[in-house]
């Protein structure tokens, strides 16, 4: 019998866009890794295909880790953050063609787009813009700009690289589709992996990073020399890169052969948190040379969904979310929701990690059904979407 825990709503935040009326994708909240809980390291960020917004909700005073009253009624009156500073970039291409990052201080956001990175201030001027390879499969043209495969079928469904900004704000890690605009076409280049220089587009470190990607995500380190990506290559792996920047040179390990992916740096740094492709495996690492120290499957550490048919013996198979990560330097929190929803309300669980074991010591009980999977903050919080995408609510234990 597992263990209940009962989770406790810090705040909710209403959407700044309306998703149907903005065109917009669902809400999310960032906090950049190191410093302590309620350090104020949050962001609200929402895309738009017009605009990026950006809400610093803890300017304002609005509720963190810290602790406050829960909201009374979150699901009927969501809490706008009441005067805090909203920042809107317009954005230079509709949000289907790329991915973006903003700056921890919200002063420059840059958007990952199909042929370049695009630094943009609030204003909507170009900082700075990085031109490379198209990420559309078949065509080798190194554009000049997004006019030129705006209205081509061709390009309406591209793969995409990333970026993200360091902690510390002053580097731009980017995950592209090579060549580099400056290093002429070359139609055998595979995927790079760039250190960009935050305040001016320089090119600081270039590595090849071996990948054919559909899809990418980085994941920050709280040290800003240190960075993960996870590379999602179809059904043909998932490569694991971890990068090093020394001030003159970008190196590269790839770790896990190809089977996991990475989703979260615990608090600390030290270790990093990973799900099979397939989902039935969580494992523990350590940063240093990617081993792992602890794993845990699904099979008998989770319980059939209550509500699935006794005579469904599909049901008896659970597997973890791909989102999950480190509510603090011991504890990750974990969804079974992908699944889950096959049968009813989705299901969270929180996971010791100390030691050389990994098992489930509770799963979340809400006061309210949530969607989804959940995303940890590292400073003992982690937040959900409403399934409609309107609200993000927070909670901790």
């Amino acid at each position: 019998m597992v263990d209940v825990a009962a989770a406790r709503l810090v705040t909710t935040f209403a959407a700044p866009l309306d998703r149907k009326r903005d065109a917009a994708d669902a809400p999310y909240l960032v906090r950049w890794p190191g410093g302590e809980p309620g350090d104020g390291r949050r962001l609200l960020v929402q895309r738009g295909d017009a605009e990026l917004v950006v809400v610093a909700p803890d300017a304002a005073g609005v509720p963190n880790a810290a602790g406050v009253p829960d909201a009374a009624d979150p699901e009927n009156a969501p809490a706008d953050p009441v005067n805090a500073p909203t920042v809107r970039f317009p954005a230079p291409w509709p949000r289907n063609f790329g991915t973006f990052a903003v700056a921890p201080d919200a002063a420059l956001a840059v958007f990952a787009g199909v042929h370049a990175l695009r630094a943009v201030d609030p204003t909507g001027a170009v900082r700075w813009e990085v031109a490379h390879g198209c990420w559309e499969g078949s065509c080798r043209t190194l554009h000049a700009g997004f006019e030129e495969y705006a209205t081509d079928s061709r390009h309406r469904y591209p793969d995409s690289g990333s970026a993200v900004f360091s902690a510390d704000g002053t580097l731009v890690w980017a995950h592209i589709r090579g060549p580099v605009a400056a290093s002429g076409p070359d139609p055998e280049a595979l995927d790079e992996w760039l250190v960009v220089d935050a305040a001016d587009g320089r090119v600081l470190g270039r590595a090849d990073s071996e990948t054919v990607a559909a899809g990418s995500d980085h994941v920050p380190h709280p040290d800003p020399a240190r960075m993960g990506l996870s590379v999602g290559e179809g059904q043909d792996g998932v490569p694991l890169l971890w990068g090093r920047w020394d001030g003159e040179k970008l190196t590269v390990e790839r770790f896990c052969n190809d089977e996991r992916i990475l989703t979260a740096v615990s608090p600390s740094g030290d270790r990093f948190l990973t799900v099979t492709h397939y989902e039935e495996t969580l494992g523990v690492h350590r940063v240093d040379d990617g081993s792992v120290l602890a794993e845990l499957d699904t099979e008998h550490a989770v319980p059939r969904h209550p509500g699935a048919d006794p005579d469904d013996e599909d049901a008896d198979e659970t597997l973890w979310d791909y989102e999950c990560g480190f509510l603090d330097e011991e504890t990750v929190v974990v969804g079974t929701s992908e699944r889950d929803e096959e049968y009813g309300e989705a299901r969270h669980w929180l996971v010791g990690t100390a030691g050389e074991e990994m098992r489930v010591t509770a799963q979340l009980s809400y006061p309210f059904p949530v969607s989804g999977a959940p995303t940890a903050l590292g400073d003992g919080t982690w937040y959900t979407v409403s399934e409609s995408g309107d609200a993000l609510h927070v909670w901790s234990r």
